[in-house]
């Protein structure tokens, strides 16, 4: 294995911290949506209403793992620059290593969201146009 130095797993610091902000950003958006649509369900009770609240389930699911493997990734990232500081280059290599890792795999579960999003929308936008034919 390489051994990479201490500047290059602090290259992906700033990558690590925007990510982790973009989640939590996500969460905040979809945990307000959930406050809204259980009020709204409360009120009328539409099946529809219940599918989105699952796949809002799922969401808040996927968007915990994205958050727990970019901390994951953002501690190794930071032993593996300790560990190039106290010269154990290889030992910092395999951290390295595994902060990528870590960060694919948050980076994955975060493509299974925006995909889960992605029909969630979908499924509103069939309900209104239904809604749309029904008021012609």
């Amino acid at each position: 294995m390489t051994d990479i130095g201490i500047t290059t797993p602090g290259l992906l610091f700033p990558a690590i911290s925007l990510l982790l902000l973009a989640y939590t950003n996500r969460f905040l958006v979809i945990a307000g949506l959930t406050r809204s649509l259980y009020e709204q369900y409360k009120e009328t009770e539409d099946g529809t209403m219940r599918v989105q609240i699952v796949h809002l389930r799922k969401r808040i699911k996927l968007i915990r793992h994205m958050q727990l493997w970019g901390v994951v990734s953002f501690i190794a990232c930071t032993l593996a620059m300790l560990f190039s500081l106290f010269d154990y280059p290889t030992v910092g290599s395999i951290g390295f290593t595994f902060s990528l890792l870590a960060l694919l795999v948050s980076l994955i579960t975060c493509f299974r969201e925006i995909y889960i999003s992605g029909y969630a929308l979908n499924m509103q936008l069939e309900s209104l146009g239904k809604f749309h034919d029904e008021q012609k």
